[in-house]
């Protein structure tokens, strides 16, 4: 079992109180834990970046178990879409930054515990100075430029990623920990093209799922404080909910890695956004450089009754919920097959939720051919929030 040697050279000075010996009473008569493994779980750091899906349930979990300091990374604020998976915020919350109302929650669960507060971005400039005293750094990230700049640091810090992801009915977790096993770069090597992999704001997500693996990386970090069991380094766990099965695939360090190989070329922090060829997280999703027309110029040439055809390539589902009236559905996977019904001597926008689907569905007609098109920019979420707030968004 993968020792944490800082932990072991501070835990034996922890004390509690009586109040915490009640607490953590089902802990401390665990042959495994004890009052040593509980003192350990107290003089334990560990970094959280995200307070969202999988970010909930491992927060309140860790805060529950006795963590004694934890980091939380986030810079969002609380938004209803968050509330069906995200069970550290509150209705009461929404339009508050996450990092206090998750704080706010985490003190109604054990006041015991030190919070430390980090309300940005994670980023190459700040990522190496928030991260290293930490002994633990979780990823609970949606982003694949965070993913591999927490990789990065990792590594270079020597110290364990616990890593998960989720996506509709399927999630995944592991440990990567370049000192003792693979790293994220040994199982994805390049990022995936912009667009190609939807997040769970345009593929949706199923609202336990992030349960199931938050609580899984809670799982590991306390067994990585603790010094027990067999960890997931080396093994990548999958998770299928919709056939509620579990899969286990062996993850091997590449021996050409660039940053966790005995010769390494990335020595550094890199610029993840051009790595990941996406803009700055944080910032509204770029369109890829593609034509655009905003949604006040959608409703301008409404106004003046101009003639024009609007192709939306969301999916049906989410035409139910709200559509501009008199668009036309195609979506996005149909759209190559389905493009003899479009005119290309019309003025066509394409339509989407957030702009970045339309703008690949740009790039298709435009490579087919149409020359009269422009992409909606920032989708129907923001003719929603702009134009027309009757419209509901999801």
């Amino acid at each position: 079992m993968s020792q944490i040697h800082r932990i072991n050279d501070v835990y034996k000075e922890i004390t509690f109180a009586n109040d915490e010996i009640k607490r953590y009473g089902r802990h401390l008569i665990m042959p495994e834990v004890t009052l040593e493994g509980q003192k350990k779980l107290k003089a334990a750091k560990i970094l959280c970046i995200g307070t969202g899906g999988l970010g909930s349930p491992l927060l309140a979990y860790l805060t529950a178990a006795g963590i004694g300091n934890i980091g939380l990374v986030d810079f969002d604020t609380v938004d209803y879409s968050n509330l069906h998976r995200q069970i550290i915020h509150k209705t009461k919350n929404v339009g508050k930054p996450k990092i206090h109302s998750a704080i706010e929650t985490m003190k109604e669960i054990n006041p015991y515990v030190q919070v430390q507060p980090y309300e940005t971005s994670f980023r190459s400039d700040n990522a190496m100075e928030i991260a290293k005293d930490y002994d633990i750094i979780i990823d609970g990230t949606d982003n694949f430029p965070t993913r591999y700049l927490v990789n990065d640091v990792c590594v270079l810090l020597g110290k364990p990623n616990v890593y998960g992801s989720i996506f509709r009915f399927d999630g995944q977790a592991t440990v990567f920990w370049g000192e003792k096993g693979p790293c994220y770069r040994c199982l994805y090597p390049e990022p995936p093209e912009p667009g190609m992999v939807p997040s769970c704001a345009e593929g949706g997500v199923l609202g336990v799922l992030p349960g199931i693996i938050g609580v899984m990386q809670a799982i590991e970090a306390v067994k990585l404080v603790i010094g027990v069991g067999d960890t997931l380094i080396g093994r990548l766990v999958l998770f299928d909910a919709l056939k509620m099965k579990f899969r286990e695939l062996k993850v091997r360090k590449d021996p050409n890695c660039p940053i966790c190989s005995a010769n390494p070329t990335i020595k550094e922090l890199i610029d993840y956004d051009q790595f990941c060829g996406v803009g700055p997280v944080g910032v509204k999703e770029e369109s890829f450089g593609v034509p655009e027309i905003t949604v006040e110029e959608l409703k301008a040439a409404f106004d003046a009754k101009k003639d024009f055809d609007i192709v939306d390539v969301r999916e049906p589902q989410e035409f139910e919920i709200s559509q501009i009236e008199g668009s036309k559905l195609i979506p996005m996977g149909q759209l190559a097959s389905r493009i003899h019904e479009l005119d290309s001597a019309r003025e066509i926008y394409i339509l989407c939720k957030s702009g970045i689907r339309s703008a690949k569905s740009w790039k298709l007609l435009h490579d087919s051919g149409f020359r009269r098109i422009k992409n909606i920019a920032e989708g129907i979420d923001a003719w929603s929030e702009r134009i027309d707030p009757t419209l509901p968004r999801y």
